[in-house]
């Protein structure tokens, strides 16, 4: 389970960034007393326009950033009191790989394997059932700088659950990928639902939320302006599709 509880996020200005944005404010406030939890066994979608606050609520949640205020916990840890041991529940994936050019897939997950503490024979058999959903096998011992982005995010993939994480992050996870490597990380998050792990995803692709979402958030300006099921957010539209829905009330919290 994954627990927000008045969480909120403030970065210093330098000089230099004040002058850019024309202020004198010494702090930006980007994350406003944000409160949800995301349920084993469901999928949880954090939704906003750019700038809103997801990616940065979402690298909290993954123990990247500090909240400066709240609380927030993973799998019942604290993730602000206990960052490491919260870290080992967690798979984090986003739509840019960051992997280590250098390396094979092999290498990489053997190497991450390791520093997740992951039993070498466990950690063999679940690579090699990740390499047969991915169909990594044809290339596992090229160099991850020759590949091509959609194989980078397979080897992503296995990276991120390798562990075999109880609570997994999805940030924009599809952004920029072809259709057959899009259609592996949904059906990833499915697996992920079936085998009870707790999900959470941001994506722009309201079809992807449509197809996979249980429970919903919608953030703008830092706060939550939208916290339930996503058979209520059905139930309450005004608009005839979810984008439109989504865009009526992020204007209408504007005004």
């Amino acid at each position: 389970m994954i627990l927000l509880d008045n969480v909120s996020k403030t970065f210093e200005l330098s000089a230099k960034q004040r002058k850019e944005r024309n202020t004198k404010d010494r702090e930006l406030p980007v994350v406003n007393k944000v409160s949800f939890q995301c349920q084993p066994g469901r999928v949880f979608s954090l939704l906003g326009p750019n700038g809103a606050g997801k990616t940065t609520t979402l690298r909290m949640i993954a123990t990247i950033l500090k909240p400066s205020a709240g609380k927030i916990e993973i799998g019942g840890v604290d993730a602000i009191k206990q960052p490491l041991q919260a870290l080992k529940k967690i798979g984090f994936l986003t739509g840019s790989a960051g992997l280590y050019e250098r390396l094979t897939p092999e290498e990489l997950i053997h190497y991450f394997a390791d520093l997740y503490g992951v039993d070498k024979e466990v950690a063999i058999k679940r690579k090699l059932e990740l390499y047969d959903m991915l169909e990594v096998h044809p290339f596992k011992n090229k160099r991850i700088g020759k590949l091509s982005t959609g194989m980078k995010q397979k080897v992503s993939i296995i990276r991120t659950m390798i562990h075999d994480p109880e609570v997994v992050v999805f940030d924009e996870p599809t952004s920029g990928l072809d259709v057959i490597t899009a259609e592996n990380i949904i059906r990833l998050i499915r697996n992920c639902k079936e085998s009870g792990k707790t999900v959470i995803f941001s994506s722009h692709i309201m079809s992807e939320v449509d197809l996979l979402c249980d429970d919903l958030a919608i953030i703008h300006q830092g706060s939550l302006i939208f916290n339930g099921t996503m058979q209520a957010f059905r139930d309450d539209m005004q608009a005839s599709n979810l984008t439109e829905e989504f865009i009526r009330i992020v204007e209408h919290a504007k005004s």
